[in-house]
């Protein structure tokens, strides 16, 4: 077959492939423009549902960071004007919590709204609302995001501690150490544990420490550790010779 008749070949079967698409169109031309309103449809959602997205996270974010601000703020000192400074930790709790709250409800589903709940419970807590406290730090302790999720639990340990839920408090620890995060590592669930430990099961608590000063003997955790199994030595200090 020479070079002209493929070529010719070729040719014909572009034209016919060609042709038939045109006429596939042109038969089914309303489904085609149905189809095609329908995907720029969908990019337009798509393209503004992402900027739709980043607005309301800036908005979140914008609101987090003003509640933030009056968590974070010195109390007012004697003699101060009261120029928007709070003279108890309670007051300031209370005009955080409002804002934390209103953040939660506001933005829910996001991780801005998640923060803005963990710290609702943490001022419900300044505010002797234990019940309510519990609600927002049990939300958050069952997110999917293991870092918020294990600060939260600290929380709710301490707030279980404080209200008489020892073996709860115990339980959220242990579940502390068998899946630590970087918010949260082992060592740090276990001088916690062992601080409830040392109250209700002293033997327990000097085998913790034992650990932790055996295991972690240049960290933070392995040194407190064996502070506590030998507080004396900690007081004297170093011995001159």
């Amino acid at each position: 077959m020479d070079t002209q008749t493929r070529h010719a070949l070729k040719q014909d079967k572009f034209v016919q492939a060609t042709t038939s698409g045109l006429g596939w169109i042109e038969m089914n031309r309303s489904q085609v423009i149905r189809a095609g309103i329908a995907l720029a449809v969908v990019l337009a959602l798509l393209i503004g549902g992402g900027a739709f997205y980043e607005h309301r996270s800036n908005q979140a974010a914008l609101a987090l960071g003003a509640a933030l601000e009056i968590y974070n703020s010195p109390l007012r000192q004697p003699g101060e004007p009261e120029d928007g400074t709070y003279k108890t930790v309670a007051d300031r709790a209370k005009a955080a919590n409002q804002q934390f709250v209103d953040v939660a409800n506001r933005y829910g589903s996001m991780e801005q709204g998640k923060i803005a709940r963990y710290f609702a419970g943490l001022t419900d807590i300044d505010l002797g609302k234990t019940a309510d406290a519990e609600a927002s730090l049990i939300d958050v302790a069952g997110s999917y995001r293991k870092d918020m999720s294990a600060l939260a639990k600290v929380a709710l340990a301490n707030l279980y501690v404080q209200t008489g839920k020892t073996q709860q408090a115990i339980d959220l620890y242990k579940q502390l150490i068998a899946k630590p995060t970087d918010t949260v590592p082992a060592p740090a669930a276990q001088l916690q544990l062992a601080a409830i430990y040392e109250k209700t099961d002293p033997q327990q608590a000097k085998q913790i420490y034992a650990v932790l000063k055996d295991k972690d003997k240049t960290t933070a955790a392995g040194q407190i550790a064996a502070q506590k199994l030998n507080p004396g030595a900690a007081q004297q200090g170093p011995q001159m010779q």
